[in-house]
């Protein structure tokens, strides 16, 4: 089960890693493409700086085994973001549809993007899961304090 772990994080470590490094690499265009997003250009601009941050991060949680329970809960969180606002791009809630997504995932459609968060939702729910088991099982009560 640790081996399958470990597989789960590295598929999203390789996702959010890629993508936060590429805002932070095509910075310019990244903030343009926020501040084209349908929201007030002020959550723009803090989205601009605060998302690809937040990648990073989750990808660093999920690196780390003592992390790693919060790097899944995180992916979780902003994938259920991201998959909302997908979700409604694609219904046409909104006048326009703006992406902002990192390299090769500029090329998806809504649909596909759509399926890809939800299987990313997916793996980390799988691994939140194995993650629970792996702690469930590896609590251990010392002697001493036993009564």
């Amino acid at each position: 089960m640790k081996g399958l772990n470990k597989v789960l994080a590295s598929i999203l470590i390789g996702i959010f890693g890629y993508t936060g490094f590429e805002k932070l690499i095509r910075f310019k265009d990244s903030r343009r493409a926020f501040h084209n997003q349908t929201f007030p250009a002020e959550l723009a601009e803090l989205l601009s700086y605060s998302i690809p941050v937040v990648e990073l991060l989750i990808a660093l949680l999920l690196l780390f085994s003592g992390t790693r329970w919060w790097g899944y809960l995180g992916s979780i969180l902003l994938l259920a973001v991201f998959i909302t606002y997908v979700g409604l791009i694609w219904v046409g809630a909104f006048p326009r549809v703006p992406c902002n997504c990192a390299g090769i995932l500029e090329s998806l459609g809504w649909a596909e993007h759509f399926f890809l968060n939800l299987i990313c939702i997916g793996i980390g729910v799988w691994g939140l899961r194995l993650e629970a088991r792996n702690e469930k099982f590896n609590v251990s009560t010392p002697l001493n304090t036993r009564i």
